[in-house]
């Protein structure tokens, strides 16, 4: 056990040195309760690294014997078990793992729930990830000095501060005949899901060198509205992270996010000096037929259950990078191809 755990551990750290392409993997919303064939395709793709982007399970409790036995039903899964012999996983969490649908900092169980989702994905006993303040945001780098990406997984729950919602009136009369959700952005100056500690630790990640930036988000970055859980209910958060990247002239940002139990493309570049892109890839088991509107999608969204794929291909003088989101069978559905340098204007 112990040289698997090596073997994992140093293919966090680096893949292989020159490696012609790189292939990121990322999906969210496995229901422990039903079969996952789609994590049996992604098995198949043989990727440098698979993430989970949360509601990795549905737990939603206060007991955490009942959440650890939810944790061991997809350990159980074979095609789970399949996907973890086959390729690296990392993780994050979103509401239903962390403990409580839609909950934040009020949930009581949060230093419980955060040993239990770390000790699952086998966490090295001594990281930051069990004890800092905030939450269990973290980051990972792969491939060389020459060609580096940089994983940076935010905390979006340990810390959030509480929802704005409207009524129930208005709910059922206004937002949920358009296919969106009770919530609306917080007027509140000082609310914010990730919290002072975890923006600067994110500004400071932000500033270091790589060719690509994936931020890892559990919830929709660039959809201004939904009604649901989104970055859009936070705005002074959301607008703080758009101007850190364009103040620190920070290359190749992309973004990858779940939760929405529908996939899609966003495109995003308004007060930007290039565009950003979103890969909203949910569900593993989960899917949501009411797909709420989005003013930046770019094509047609899916319900269809998916996952999601980022492969760079280092050989070419400007590096290619393909988005793609595919079915369970591995067909495609969504693909966004660009190059390094249309993300990347800054000459440093």
């Amino acid at each position: 056990m112990k040289k698997v755990i090596a073997i994992i551990a140093a293919s966090l750290l680096s893949l292989n040195g020159h490696a012609a392409s790189q292939k990121i993997l990322f999906g969210s919303c496995a229901h422990q309760d039903k079969p996952m064939p789609i994590l049996g395709q992604v098995a198949k793709e043989q990727g440098d690294v698979f993430i989970f982007l949360g509601d990795n399970i549905y737990g939603d409790t206060e007991d955490m014997n009942l959440m650890a036995a939810k944790y061991q039903q997809l350990a159980n899964n074979p095609d789970f078990k399949t996907l973890k012999q086959s390729t690296p996983l990392i993780a994050v969490w979103d509401d239903h793992d962390f403990g409580q649908n839609d909950a934040g900092a009020q949930y009581p169980m949060k230093e419980q729930s955060r040993k239990l989702m770390l000790d699952f994905w086998q966490e090295p006993k001594d990281s930051a990830r069990y004890t800092q303040k905030d939450g269990i945001y973290t980051s990972y780098f792969y491939g060389d000095e020459a060609n580096k990406v940089h994983i940076i997984l935010p905390d979006l729950r340990f810390n959030r501060s509480p929802l704005a919602q409207v009524s129930a009136q208005d709910y059922k009369n206004k937002r949920e005949p358009n296919n969106m959700g009770p919530y609306s952005p917080t007027t509140d100056p000082k609310a914010s899901m990730l919290g002072e500690n975890q923006w600067q630790w994110l500004e400071l990640e932000l500033q270091k060198p790589a060719k690509l930036k994936i931020i890892a988000s559990s919830l929709q970055l660039l959809p201004e509205f939904t009604g649901w859980e989104s970055w859009a209910n936070y705005p002074n958060d959301r607008d703080r992270l758009l101007k850190l990247i364009k103040h620190y002239q920070v290359n190749g940002v992309m973004i990858i996010s779940g939760d929405t139990h529908w996939g899609e493309l966003s495109r995003f570049s308004k007060n930007l000096d290039y565009p950003l892109y979103e890969m909203t890839s949910s569900g593993i088991t989960q899917e949501w037929k009411a797909i709420s509107p989005n003013q930046h999608r770019v094509g047609a969204p899916t319900s269809e259950l998916n996952y999601g794929q980022l492969e760079i291909d280092w050989q070419q003088a400007d590096p290619t990078i393909e988005f793609l989101l595919k079915r369970q069978d591995g067909s495609q559905i969504i693909k966004q191809s660009l190059t390094l340098s249309s993300i990347s204007p800054y000459k440093k």
